[in-house]
């Protein structure tokens, strides 16, 4: 069975269709890049899956259940975790407080005056940082921190949840190339301890040919083609999609 399945998939907006007939599918421990030039519709597409939106036809099953139409928070408790393009952490908390904070939630614990927010989960919360490789900085308020490791730490509490699908949307932006690779070469060796499959959208070359096993391609709210990286570097229409010449974009920042 699959892990996401995405089923003929369609948005309007005032009369625009942004998205209009996408289906795909996202198998057991896959990491699945989903491509295309700015304005393809891709944001639509994801904010679909995750419930930001809901689909005007269509469906979305996570593991054979029917998710269309859920909340973002119903979704999440199902098992499924996000990143953001711009990372949603807490700035003046420490690393380990972050963690604990989506553990509180994930639990539905309240808290008073009596009952400090930070007493309970640390340590869970450090086992999750050990993962990212972000323990030696559990103590450090988040604040401070360099971007890279702020991206690490996102990823800790996007795990918090023992999601089995993560859904990151543009997960290396604003990162230097050492880091963007470092990060989803992370992502991918947790998807292999932790038996995560992965749906991510990118507009790095270099990190979708290294890292995905599988690529969708959107244009004008269409999906126009999918297979492999290699299978996708050769396809002549999203050669033309990206270039209009019939060469495919050599670059790191690929529809930018």
């Amino acid at each position: 069975m699959s892990t996401l399945t995405v089923n003929d998939i369609s948005k309007s907006f005032y009369g625009l269709k942004a998205v209009r007939g996408v289906s795909f599918e996202v198998g057991p421990g896959q990491m699945m890049a989903l491509i295309g030039p700015n304005g393809a519709g891709k944001s639509t597409c994801f904010n679909m899956l995750n419930g930001q939106l809901r689909p005007d036809t269509g469906s979305v099953h996570f593991h054979g259940q029917d998710i269309t139409g859920d909340t973002p928070s119903q979704i999440w408790r199902r098992g499924v975790g996000r990143t953001f393009q711009i990372a949603q952490t807490f700035g003046s908390m420490t690393v380990r407080e972050n963690v604990q904070m989506v553990l509180h939630s994930l639990n539905r614990r309240l808290w008073g005056l009596w009952s400090p927010l930070m007493s309970g989960y640390a340590a869970e919360a450090d086992a999750l940082l050990e993962a990212v490789g972000m323990l030696d900085q559990a103590d450090r308020a988040c604040c401070v921190l360099a971007y890279g490791d702020v991206k690490r730490l996102e990823l800790a509490m996007a795990l918090a949840n023992r999601p089995r699908l993560l859904l990151m949307d543009e997960p290396t932006a604003g990162m230097a190339p050492k880091e963007r690779n470092e990060l989803m070469g992370l992502t991918a060796r947790l998807v292999k301890e932790m038996g995560l499959s992965v749906l991510f959208t990118e507009h790095s070359v270099d990190v979708v040919f290294e890292h995905a096993d599988a690529v969708v391609v959107m244009s004008r709210g269409e999906l126009i083609a999918s297979g492999s990286p290699e299978e996708i570097r050769e396809n002549p229409l999203v050669q033309e999609v990206y270039l209009g010449t019939g060469a495919f974009l050599e670059s790191s920042d690929m529809g930018q």
